[in-house]
């Protein structure tokens, strides 16, 4: 099993760099830092991490299902808490997305986290913000790397099912597809490549898979073999199964060594690793935890800075499932 150490001078060097950048957002910039709320409101790290802590004891799935809610809240008009939205009779929100349906969950431990902040320093602290710093927290409770997190977003008073639909890349989705989408957002493929290695934590049901233990070349047959157990032709699709056989609930690098041996659950994970252009980083990830644990960091915090498009309206929510 692959382990990360502590966190090294590199990871704090590559934060550094990236943190604190003007980023546009909203009527206008924002200036993302990991000190916004040190004078408003200084303990919200510690609550959020102690949140956390306590949901991830309690299941160690929830840490891979908060990391997935931070993904599809900034690949869907930037990090701006639209994914917690319900809908409205105005708007229908990104919960009832494809990507997003039935599959996105762990909003309770967002809403309890909420009002744990909003008892300490009311009005002051966004969901949004609330949720990257939790995410980094999933990450770091799971053995994987931490880091300081730039905060200093707000939430949008409104939500997008069709941009949601558009913009989250699925799990039959090709290379090209992929490196595609996440240009989209400004992230490049090396950061793809680093991001969907948050796959080796987590769990997919059968429906997303099906397809690929059936009917594909490129997987190792015992591999096929032990997912058609739970996996069946028709019917079960619901059913789970880890993305990383090896280590599903650590946050390693076992999950680009999966691929390396074709053990890769979803089509658009085995994409990574299938005489493209991304097999030569895969190997290297899967070699070396911490080079995967330093571009991971980098590619989280830059799209952690993907903030709404200029003129989306925005506000500090009280509760996260809905606009003041």
């Amino acid at each position: 099993m692959a382990t990360f150490a502590r966190p090294t001078a590199l990871l704090a060097l590559t934060a550094a760099v990236l943190i604190g950048v003007l980023v546009g957002g909203g009527a206008e910039a924002q200036q993302l830092s990991p000190n916004f709320y040190s004078s408003t409101c200084p303990s919200v790290a510690t609550i959020v991490r102690r949140g956390m802590a306590s949901a991830v004891q309690k299941e160690r799935r929830m840490g891979a299902s908060i990391l997935r809610m931070f993904f599809h809240d900034c690949f869907v008009n930037g990090c701006d808490g639209s994914i917690l939205l319900d809908d409205t009779p105005t708007f229908t929100g990104e919960k009832g997305a494809g990507p997003n349906a039935n599959s996105v969950r762990g909003f309770e431990v967002i809403d309890a986290i909420k009002a744990q902040v909003e008892t300490s320093c009311r009005a002051t602290v966004s969901c949004a913000d609330i949720l990257a710093l939790a995410a980094r927290d999933a990450v770091n409770l799971l053995g994987g790397p931490t880091w300081s997190v730039p905060l200093g977003r707000k939430d949008s008073r409104t939500a997008s099912q069709s941009l949601a639909n558009a913009n989250l890349p699925g799990p039959g989705s090709s290379l090209a597809t992929l490196i595609s989408m996440f240009g989209n957002q400004g992230l490049s493929a090396r950061d793809m490549t680093a991001l969907s290695g948050a796959h080796t934590i987590g769990r997919s049901q059968c429906q997303f898979f099906r397809t690929r233990i059936y009917t594909e070349s490129n997987i190792n047959g015992s591999f096929a073999a032990l997912r058609r157990r739970t996996c069946p032709r028709s019917g079960g699709d619901a059913n789970l199964a880890p993305f990383d056989v090896q280590t599903p609930d650590a946050f390693d690098n076992a999950y680009y060594q999966n691929l390396v041996a074709r053990k890769g659950l979803l089509h658009s994970d085995q994409e990574l690793f299938n005489g493209g252009s991304q097999d030569a980083l895969v190997s290297q990830y899967s070699g070396s935890p911490s080079q995967f644990a330093a571009d991971f960091v980098t590619a989280m915090i830059k799209m952690g800075n993907l903030l709404p498009s200029s003129g989306t309206r925005t506000e500090v929510r009280l509760n996260c499932r809905k606009v003041n």
